[in-house]
């Protein structure tokens, strides 16, 4: 069985693997102060060019959306996004279990337009009653969305000239971002760190055994933030767990760092899923994804043919015959697994 259901369905990179053993004998500072920890934030703001950043180490993507976006809004604002937004589908409510109202606007192929948004704002501002609603704070983003489509560096700054007219914060959830940066577009790390005012670095999905690192690219951070994590839950005592991993993650391998080649390589392997999906077997795609998440629309007659060969996700019906159906690949998937796939359903 080749596993493409999701891609965080294994345990960690074997790089990762290494370093927390290398390390595990060393005694360490607690909650973040220990000497890997900082090694990785140093090595973060190298990659990011962003030496003014503050970043924080939590273990997971849905701990650390609660966590900030309470920390910065005030207690009577909400948080704009696409409808197909992962705080607003995937997350129980965790936001607003924090006291947020999640506002939803309607996506694109799981991306938030400008003007969709610069329009909502307007008719906010307009309306005489606006003192008696949830109060926009900030616009929250995926990249690369839950569709597995990328924002290109324009959009991502128009969007940024938005939330900079109105007042809002702009906060890019990158729990996929080393899959999102290797597909070819034109946003890297320093870009998203000149339009962000808050952005997360993907661990768990990307090389980790857990582990997020949250970035306040200009030092922005509200004040006394140990303490807001602590008070979610969030902060980890052994924070150095998540530390040694990021640095072991954008410590340099050749010319690139271990996060670009991770990305790098469930790039290529989509890529060639996709030849297969679609050159060979004929089946079409649900949507154009260049990014890890690979959706096609299956005839239902070949379901359970896929499915004794391959672990995937159902994700819609499209009609009576046919539904979309997502593969993922990631940092574990193998040439050897994706050969093997080809053989199997091409023989």
């Amino acid at each position: 069985m080749i596993h493409l259901e999701s891609d965080y369905n294994n345990g960690a990179h074997a790089g990762v693997l290494q370093r927390l053993v290398e390390t595990n004998d060393v005694r360490s500072q607690s909650y973040g102060d220990d000497e890997f920890s900082w090694n990785a934030r140093k090595l973060i703001r190298e990659a990011c060019g962003a030496p003014d950043a503050q970043i924080w180490f939590l273990a997971g993507g849905t701990q650390t959306n609660a966590t900030v976006i309470n920390s910065v809004l005030e207690s009577y604002e909400g948080v704009l996004c696409a409808d197909t937004a992962h705080i607003n589908v995937h997350e129980a409510g965790a936001v607003e279990f924090t006291g947020h109202k999640v506002i939803p606007l309607p996506g694109h192929e799981g991306k938030l337009q400008v003007a969709d948004l610069k329009a909502w704002l307007a008719a906010y501002h307009a309306d005489d009653t606006a003192e008696h609603m949830v109060r926009p704070g900030m616009v929250y983003i995926t990249f690369p969305t839950e569709l597995g489509t990328l924002y290109t560096a324009d959009e991502l700054r128009e969007l940024a000239d938005v939330c900079r007219q109105y007042g809002l914060l702009l906060y890019v959830d990158g729990a996929r971002l080393a899959y999102g940066l290797a597909a070819g577009g034109d946003v890297t790390l320093p870009l998203l760190s000149s339009v962000a005012d808050i952005f997360y670095i993907g661990g768990t999905k990307c090389g980790a055994l857990c582990g997020e690192a949250v970035v306040f690219p200009r030092g922005n951070a509200p004040s006394h933030m140990l303490s807001r994590i602590k008070r979610h839950g969030s902060l980890l005592a052994k924070s150095r767990v998540v530390g040694v991993q990021f640095e072991a993650l954008f410590s340099r391998v050749g010319g690139a760092t271990l996060y670009d080649l991770i990305g790098r390589q469930a790039i290529e392997l989509a890529m060639r899923l996709r030849g297969l999906f679609v050159g060979k077997l004929g089946y079409a795609p649900y949507i154009d994804s260049p990014t890890n998440q690979q959706f096609y629309i299956i005839p239902n007659a070949d379901l359970a043919r896929l499915r004794e060969h391959i672990g995937f996700e159902v994700w819609c019906p499209v009609d009576a015959s046919h539904t979309a159906c997502r593969f993922v690949t990631s940092w574990a998937t193998t040439e050897e697994e994706i050969a093997e796939l080809e053989k199997l359903l091409t023989h």
